[in-house]
């Protein structure tokens, strides 16, 4: 059972039930700055945010859904510090890319503990960017980087996160950081984007927003597409082939399984001879006009955008369907699979696990649990 969020009238937070997850138990210990954080241990500095953030008029003033969303993030925020924290030649304390692996540690968490798909992607978003606010003024394009972050975290729910993580440290300029978040808040009014995802006129629009960053925008785009292409994507066991008897039987498809048995390579080995196989069979599609099916678990942004690259090059229209199911069904469906993976290795694969979002193709279709198609919480 996943944590529970204070409620009405005291608001009280159950840290004694809070204190013992073994997630939270891994900051205890793990060193942060002095000069930014005086309060201590990363420990000790989520337990200040959390505080801060049940103690916030806004906060509470929110709907439920959404004041949990927060409380989870809150918690979760600073979850991969101690994986990433690291003592810096000059002696200072750094933790680079804590919110990005934050996320994907977060997702993996919160699959666990059966917290919905819609409200866990949120919670996801808002530790991937989380530390936005104290940076976009200072960003080269802070318009198109507010517009990204729309597209999956609700960029007011962001200033009241921003805000716990200042009240929730003990550091000499709390007053400038709350200056950058209302800068923050006020950019994200102007773009219109403060309480919802930025529109675009299409998904065509927005896939090439996304898709070339230093195109001219003052220019229209036809539609004229080679392909279409389906990726699939999701964890081994999950329904992804289920789903394509079910819907699109008849396609071609490039399935890494069967590659991976043709060339006689196992899911443990290096995996380039795989994909530069399906490259091939990809690229015949393509240059021939032919819609087809992509087959992978295409778990992480950065293996998608390799075949995505390559779709886009060869003006194909891009639909990814992601297909999740909660952990036991996963793991039962897994051992009743022909080529069934080892557990030991899904549960690596948890720590590149990113959903898809609609920054990377044209379409993204979301098959959670029964089959039931749920839109994140930012769309």
């Amino acid at each position: 059972m996943f944590p529970s969020c204070p409620q009405p009238p005291d608001w009280s937070i159950d840290w004694a039930s809070l204190d013992p997850l073994p997630w939270l138990q891994d900051m205890k210990g793990c060193p942060q700055n002095p000069d930014r954080h005086a309060e201590g241990d990363v420990w000790n500095h989520v337990h200040g945010v959390v505080d801060a953030m049940v103690a916030l008029p806004a906060w509470r003033e929110l709907p439920e859904t959404e004041r949990r969303i927060l409380f989870l993030s809150a918690l979760l925020h600073d979850v991969a510090k101690p994986a990433c924290t690291r003592i810096e030649p000059d002696g200072r304390v750094s933790a680079r890319g804590h919110s990005w692996r934050g996320a994907v540690r977060a997702r993996g968490i919160l699959w666990h503990l059966g917290v919905p798909f819609a409200e866990r992607e949120h919670v996801c978003a808002i530790v991937r960017h989380h530390l936005v606010p104290f940076f976009l003024v200072d960003s080269a394009n802070p318009r198109r980087l507010l517009i990204e972050v729309s597209q999956t975290a609700k960029c007011y729910l962001l200033t009241l996160m921003a805000e716990a993580d200042v009240r929730g440290r003990i550091c000499p300029d709390p007053q400038r950081m709350l200056e950058q978040i209302a800068k923050f808040r006020e950019e994200a009014e102007s773009v219109g984007c403060l309480h919802t995802a930025h529109v675009f006129s299409s998904a065509h629009e927005r896939y090439l927003f996304f898709r070339e960053p230093h195109r001219n925008w003052n220019e229209s785009e036809p539609e004229n597409f080679g392909s279409h292409v389906v990726m699939l994507s999701g964890l081994p066991g999950s329904g992804k082939d289920f789903w394509l008897e079910e819907n699109l039987r008849d396609w071609p498809r490039v399935n890494l399984d069967d590659i991976r048995q043709e060339l006689q390579v196992s899911g443990s080995d290096p995996q380039s001879m795989v994909l530069n196989r399906a490259r091939e069979i990809a690229l015949d599609h393509l240059l021939n006009r032919r819609d087809f099916i992509w087959n992978g678990p295409c778990l992480s942004r950065n293996i998608r955008n390799d075949c995505l690259r390559l779709f886009h090059g060869h003006d194909a229209r891009t639909r990814i369907v992601y297909v999740e199911v909660p952990p036991q069904q996963l793991f039962q469906q897994n051992q009743q699979r022909r080529r069934r993976v080892p557990e030991k290795i899904i549960e690596r694969m948890l720590d590149r696990w990113e959903v898809p979002d609609r920054t990377e193709a044209h379409e993204v279709e979301y098959v959670v649990s029964n089959g039931t198609t749920i839109v994140p919480a930012a769309s």
